[in-house]
């Protein structure tokens, strides 16, 4: 079977180990049916440094049962919410006429515009407005025919893996590689919200990368950055996290969503780590070109030893800087004559050893 692809286009960007990772402000429902919001949103994502504007393209009664929900007791968050799951989904719908309006709006600004397909339909519009890829989330990995239909768009897929086994992880990249993508980043999650940074799981990543021989990424829904830097330094080529202007706004995404100060400084955050992250080549760069000589040590004389006297152990200091002979030849010039007055206090050379 093709392995998958360690190196993917989006849009004008590659990703893939040694480029930057790409960062996905996930606006979801945060515009709160007002296009102009979603502008806003875009604008700030742009300005915060996301490379790509996200929303969910969903419509309630193709993603929800209202009166499945009605029979639960629901503890997590959809319980907070005060009203039916439905009603909720309702108003947070992504208008399917506003889509090539903001794919648009996007590409004039230079940001990417992506959107996560719920059903058939949205998969078609998505592709029809030009996603540079889809994202797909945790709760459709055991819809394979939905994953099939996916992988067969040609787009590269993000696929989110909260709540799930290793096992149905392993099903569902079979199923997308069979269909033909080796266009696939496998991205780590944990489905609350907020989701705790202690059940991140983090590690995981290195399960992926060694299970499946992929691209990692996280959609992250835990408070701050740490999951995300921790991410990247594991690998992880594809960052998430929700977005909102104000996370005061009433809505069921906007108090765990990064406000823009906060998207801000994990996007200047993760790229002064993968600055920092370098190569897998150890060198001597060029600000310890100096240290190297002042904090290394070399053979200074402890004496003043004339031309033709033997040097003894005890006639040699072990000193910094290293401006003489490295300490690891000290066993190499005890025994040997002088061929020179060496002055106590001063480093020895190899010149001065006959």
């Amino acid at each position: 079977m093709k392995s998958f692809n360690k190196e993917i286009r989006i849009g004008n960007r590659l990703i893939g180990i040694g480029h930057p990772s790409y960062i996905i402000a996930e606006i979801g429902a945060n515009f709160d049916n007002d296009i102009d919001k979603a502008k806003q949103l875009i604008d700030a994502a742009k300005e915060a440094g996301a490379d790509c504007a996200k929303f969910q393209s969903f419509l309630a009664d193709k993603i929800v049962s209202g009166k499945g929900f009605a029979s639960m007791t629901l503890k997590g968050v959809h319980g907070t919410w005060g009203r039916g799951v439905e009603e909720v989904f309702k108003d947070a719908e992504f208008p399917r006429e506003w889509h090539q309006e903001l794919s648009d709006y996007c590409k004039h600004i230079g940001i990417d515009f992506s959107s996560s397909p719920y059903d058939f339909e949205a998969v078609d519009l998505c592709v029809k407005v030009g996603v540079p890829f889809i994202k797909i989330g945790s709760g459709d990995i055991t819809w394979h025919e939905m994953l099939t239909y996916l992988a067969k768009t040609g787009k590269p897929l993000f696929l989110a893996t909260g709540d799930a086994t290793l096992a149905e992880i392993d099903e569902a990249v079979r199923i997308i590689q069979n269909a033909g993508c080796n266009d696939l980043v496998l991205m780590q999650c944990i489905t609350n919200y907020p989701s705790l940074v202690e059940s991140a799981n983090i590690n995981v990543l290195k399960t992926y990368q060694t299970a499946f021989d992929i691209l990692t990424g996280y959609s992250d829904h835990s408070p701050g950055n740490v999951v995300v830097l921790g991410s990247i330094a594991l690998g992880a080529c594809v960052i998430e996290k929700h977005f909102t202007l104000n996370k005061k706004d009433k809505g069921p995404d906007h108090n765990h969503s990064m406000d823009v100060q906060e998207f801000s400084q994990m996007v200047k955050n993760i790229r002064l780590l993968e600055s920092a992250l370098g190569s897998t080549q150890k060198f001597v760069v060029e600000e310890e070109r100096e240290t190297v000589i002042v904090q290394r040590r070399s053979l200074y004389a402890k004496r003043d030893i004339k031309a033709g006297e033997t040097i003894h152990s005890e006639d040699i200091d072990v000193l910094r800087p290293a401006l003489g002979i490295p300490p690891q030849f000290k066993p190499v010039i005890v025994g040997k004559k002088a061929a020179k007055d060496i002055q106590k206090g001063l480093p020895v050379f190899w010149e001065d050893i006959l």
